[in-house]
């Protein structure tokens, strides 16, 4: 179900599109939850379960960015993360799922148990796994991988960018924010006045803000800061959003102009801890606090730091008489019996070390 096509139906055309999610997806009231945070009206929107094999927010930049990439005849795609990476996890299963090769150049980053599920449910898809120390190095070996994919294959492999956050990508968070409106119309939630989100590298966030503009809903997005100033910061998430706006009203001039500024994106920020990926105790609270009120799983790395934002500021008083969304982008698919039977050993053995060594303390 595409909302955005049912609202601008010249982008059913003039937009390539994959079906792989499972939408709508559900938006449940969390009263025990609420009554816990002291906040009276709080909703879940469950992108956990927006996949049947895998879910999280991933999906709904993938099934346009997949889709552009089968329209282009490519037969591989390349994308870029840490080694747990949601996003290039979710990009080897449904990459496989339309027909495409995947190829994850990978970044190391804190261990935990879910790097390791990640890494082998890549595994199992088929993704061609590349690990490398920094940055750098990284982007330095990008055109070489390209042109050896191109030789051996005859074409070169469609780039994702890290997080599926591309204008592109962005236009299946528009497409979930007048999902939505839909949802709110027909009685599903109240109308939210903010809405708490994970913000890794600005896409999703800057879709939810692109969308819920174009739906006429006054929600203001409260991204939660879960990677370093690099990936994502105002000025970054202002741009993506105006380019995603820009190339939808391209494609369908019904569509309304809009333009962003950074004074508008209004990150909650001081939930990062001291790095990407490392649990902190506040996200390690608000993950039990999740589970036992309402028994929805988050992570350690994302979600559970967006939560601890939001639970921060209803402790504070900031929340009172509000409506409030928590936008779960987590994966809670198990997928434990896909990967069961994999030896870690079969992986490139630069990533034999999160086997081998200790999690983080927070995740024992």
């Amino acid at each position: 179900m595409i909302d955005l096509f049912s609202e601008f139906p010249k982008l059913g055309d003039a937009l390539p599109h994959a079906q792989l999610a499972d939408l709508p997806t559900p938006v449940e009231r969390a009263e025990g939850l609420g009554d816990a945070v002291g906040v009276d009206q709080l909703y879940v929107k469950r992108d956990d379960v927006s996949g049947k094999r895998y879910g999280g927010n991933k999906i709904r930049k993938l099934e346009f960015l997949l889709g552009q990439a089968c329209a282009d005849g490519a037969a591989e795609v390349m994308t870029f993360g840490c080694a747990g990476s949601n996003h290039a996890t979710a990009t080897a299963v449904y990459a496989q799922q339309v027909g495409l090769r995947s190829i994850s150049m990978l970044l190391p980053q804190p261990n935990a148990r879910s790097v390791r599920r990640n890494l082998l449910l890549s595994y199992h898809c088929g993704a061609e796994l590349h690990a490398f120390e920094k940055v750098a190095t990284c982007d330095a070996r990008v055109q070489a991988e390209l042109k050896r994919h191109r030789v051996e294959t005859g074409k070169e492999p469609a780039v994702i960018p890290a997080g599926g956050s591309s204008a592109l990508g962005s236009v299946g968070y528009v497409n979930a924010a007048l999902e939505l409106a839909g949802q709110v119309a027909r009685g599903e939630m109240a109308k939210p006045d903010i809405v708490y989100v994970a913000a890794g590298t600005c896409g999703t966030a800057a879709g939810l803000m692109v969308g819920l503009r174009a739906a006429g809903l006054d929600a203001r997005v409260a991204p939660v800061p879960v990677t370093d100033a690099r990936f994502v910061n105002a000025a970054k998430m202002a741009e993506l959003a105006t380019e995603t706006a820009a190339l939808l009203a391209g494609r369908d001039p019904a569509f309304p102009a809009m333009v962003f500024s950074a004074d508008e994106m209004g990150l909650r920020e001081g939930f990062l801890g001291e790095a990407y990926g490392l649990y902190t105790e506040e996200s390690v609270a608000a993950m039990r606090l999740f589970e036992d009120a309402a028994h929805i799983g988050l992570d350690g790395t994302y979600t559970g730091k967006g939560a601890a934002a939001l639970i921060a500021d209803a402790r504070a008083g900031r929340l009172r008489g509000k409506v409030v969304l928590f936008w779960n982008t987590y994966n809670s698919r198990d997928f434990s019996e896909e990967i069961g039977g994999i030896d870690y050993r079969n992986l490139p053995r630069a990533f034999h070390h999160y086997f081998e060594e200790e999690v983080q303390p927070l995740d024992r």
